[in-house]
């Protein structure tokens, strides 16, 4: 019977059916019927052998050299690695300080593909391994274009939450300036003009799966309303609970006399911190952090800072419009676009949807004598296609987030920031760069 069973499951043609079945299902959650002629490149692969689509090994029965097994084995490799990195789990690492200190510069981390459902690549013909640019290039594409893929997503085991650590695309990344491209293009383009940028940069595009990858924690979810008022992050008129550790700048001064060095390193104090300090006077610290500070003999004030002049503010606060003059001390309130759901447009309005219903969701915009069109008709309502989600940084005083580029389009979503696997300290040698404390930790 065993036998049989083995025979069965060994047949060229139950490999075929069985192969081409997934394949079929894979085409139908795609909606792309194009791809159909890959059947008969499956019954080859299978059936007839016509084709010897591993090429780099013979098909006359004799044993493998080793360099065929390792060209086997690589490929197998890259193949299974790719699949795992697309649908299942992906390693990051954290490079700035704007999750400090729940997430620190040098933490390295798993993010869960399969929280959320994995999405389909906007690119799927892309150089292994990397994001956007080949290896050892500042400039290359390591993608190509002329293959594009709409937006899909499976299903997943939950849906965002509020307050998840959450990878996603960088919203303003579509348009990029190669020789700045740690800058937005647009507020540079809002600080010098856009012949200026054109002029003196080279600019490039890139879709939504090749934009730069973001860890923020998810404030608010579809259908919130989003406030800051003097610091404080309220949701739906509620006060934000307390989740991670979240920071902020204050203002020390001290009578004079230095404070101690083993001071800072109690209170995790990195030495990019220190000097803004000496030059500054100013730190970046947790509210209990900032209280130990305060009980110091020699400190004189522990005062946390606060922007209050707003008119310097717009064109780096969204909605980047003088209708709203906000800050990212006190900013909003604003809601956050729901699938499915309509709100009333007007020029007073329209900054704040704007980019969402023009960008993101890809209708032709314009404003006309006070009248807004959508597709060349005139509009007084819009509804939403896609759910949206607002980000913020821990580290509240040093995150480029929402508050600066408005809202995150669920397209945008790449997975959920699960543990820290690995933790290096930069401004140590090693083995005193390892932060064992940190290691296998889940992140919250």
């Amino acid at each position: 019977m065993m036998t049989k069973i083995k025979d069965f499951l060994a047949n060229k043609y139950f490999k075929f059916g069985s192969v081409a079945f997934f394949y079929i299902l894979w085409l139908i959650w795609l909606r792309n019927f194009w791809l159909l002629p890959g059947i008969i490149i499956i019954y080859d692969l299978y059936v007839s052998r016509k084709v010897n689509w591993t090429f780099w090994k013979k098909r006359d029965g004799k044993k493998k050299s080793a360099v065929v097994e390792w060209v086997d084995a690589i490929i197998f490799a890259v193949i299974a690695a790719t699949l795992i990195r697309m649908f299942f789990i992906e390693a990051y690492t954290i490079p700035t300080s704007s999750m400090e200190k729940s997430l620190l510069i040098g933490d390295y981390l798993f993010v869960s593909k399969v929280s959320y459902g994995p999405k389909l690549p906007n690119t799927p013909i892309s150089f292994p391994f990397v994001h956007h640019t080949l290896p050892f290039c500042k400039e290359t594409k390591s993608f190509v274009e002329w293959v594009k893929w709409p937006y899909k997503r499976l299903a997943g085991l939950e849906k965002i939450k509020r307050n998840d650590v959450v990878v996603f695309n960088f919203p303003e990344g579509d348009t990029v300036i190669l020789q700045k491209q740690d800058v937005s293009y647009y507020s540079e383009v809002r600080r010098n003009g856009r012949d200026f940028v054109w002029k003196s940069y080279d600019i490039i595009t890139r879709p939504v799966d090749k934009k730069e990858n973001y860890i923020k924690r998810c404030v608010g979810i579809p259908g919130d309303t989003i406030q800051v008022k003097h610091d404080q992050l309220f949701v739906n008129s509620k006060k934000q609970e307390t989740v991670g550790k979240v920071q902020y700048g204050y203002f020390v001064k001290t009578n004079g006399t230095p404070i101690n060095p083993l001071h800072f390193e109690e209170l995790n104090i990195s030495e990019a911190d220190l000097n803004s300090w000496r030059s500054y006077g100013r730190l970046l610290l947790t509210d209990e952090a900032a209280e130990k500070l305060r009980k110091y003999n020699n400190v004189v004030s522990v005062v946390k800072e606060e922007n209050t002049n707003p008119a310097e503010m717009y064109l780096e606060i969204f909605p980047n419009s003088n209708k709203f003059l906000w800050t990212q001390d006190n900013f909003g309130p604003i809601v956050i676009p729901k699938k499915g759901v309509t709100i009333q447009i007007n020029p007073d309005n329209l900054p704040l949807y704007q980019r969402a219903i023009a960008v993101y969701e890809k209708n032709d915009l314009k404003i006309k004598d006070g009248v807004v069109y959508i597709n060349g008709k005139v509009e007084t309502t819009y509804t939403f296609k896609m759910d949206y989600y607002f980000m913020m940084g821990d580290n509240r005083h040093n995150s480029a987030d929402g508050r600066y580029w408005g809202f995150v389009p669920e397209d945008h979503i790449v997975g959920k920031a699960v543990f820290v696997w690995l933790s290096l300290d930069k401004e140590k040698g090693f083995p005193g760069n390892i932060r064992w404390n940190r290691m296998f930790r889940t992140i919250h």
